[in-house]
């Protein structure tokens, strides 16, 4: 009975020893065994791995790649415009030993804002490297690549590699919207002056090279008129001469009567001729009174 009884505390004492002898490390960490905060062992692949229980400690660390919002910081671009851009990182932890031996205890956290004072460095020095033209074209994927590069070196040291940065959004300040806007503003209408300017020369130009042609089709128009009268006017003649030659009798008389209908219109309220006159010739009858 004596025996029983010191046997089952001494086999729970094992049976505690062995289990907190026994860690499991998923295959979403990695995991450090330390031992008066030295790191002892480290465990990389997942499976059931062994301490020393009361001495030893395990400290796991995320193997996968995770991701981290960068506060909107301001950036003062070549053409002194400055900018408020929001970026985002995502990193893994490569090296646990070194990650720990550079974070301490801060695991993370202290990665974490280690990374951002390298992400904003980085940030200030390319993007003020450039012009805010550049900052805001398709041309970007450049600098983007190229802070990459710079991350990458200096977050090597803390046992962290920087998979990417991508700059979520690039904005004007507060403070500066109302201007950029009052000039954006002021640019547009200016170039809408010298389009409205640019459209009245060319109307200009449109309207004398119109009136200049009107000018050259009326005078041409009237040119060849006077030319059609001209051989109108000689083609007349010639039947007026051809007809007197023909009958001259007969021309006296129709030259006669055209000056009865130009003389004897209704306007003309007195003639004073003597009545033997010429002129009346046509009208006299050669019959006597009886």
């Amino acid at each position: 009975m004596r025996k029983a009884t010191l046997i089952l505390p001494v086999l729970a004492i094992i049976v505690i020893g062995v289990l907190s002898s026994v860690f499991i490390v998923d295959e979403r960490n990695k995991a450090l065994v330390l031992q008066f905060g030295r790191v002892v062992t480290v465990k990389e692949e997942p499976g059931l791995a062994f301490k020393i229980p009361l001495i030893q400690e395990v400290v796991y660390y995320d193997d996968r790649i995770l991701s981290r919002d960068i506060e909107p910081l301001e950036v003062t671009p070549l053409d002194d415009r400055r900018l408020v851009v929001d970026a985002f990182i995502r990193y893994r932890i490569t090296d646990v030993n070194q990650f720990r031996e550079a974070v301490g205890t801060g695991g993370t956290l202290a990665a974490e804002s280690r990374l951002d004072g390298i992400i904003r460095n980085e940030l200030r020095e390319v993007l003020g490297s450039v012009s805010s033209n550049d900052i805001l074209s398709s041309d970007r994927a450049v600098l983007m690549q190229r802070i990459l590069s710079g991350a990458i070196t200096k977050a090597r040291p803390i046992g962290v590699e920087v998979v990417d940065v991508r700059l979520k959004r690039t904005d004007l300040p507060r403070a500066n919207l109302d201007a950029t806007f009052a000039r954006m503003r002021a640019e547009r209408e200016r170039e809408a002056a010298d389009e409205i300017a640019r459209g009245n020369e060319a109307a200009q130009r449109v309207r004398a090279t119109a009136d200049r042609t009107q000018v050259e089709i009326v005078s041409e128009a009237r040119r060849e008129a006077e030319i059609i009268r001209g051989q109108a006017d000689a083609e007349r003649n010639a039947i007026f001469a051809s007809a007197f030659g023909a009958d001259p009798e007969f021309f006296e008389f129709y030259r006669s009567l055209a000056a009865y209908r130009q003389a004897l219109q209704g306007q003309n309220s007195t003639m004073v001729l003597s009545p033997d006159s010429e002129f009346f010739n046509y009208l006299k009858s050669d019959k006597k009174p009886e």
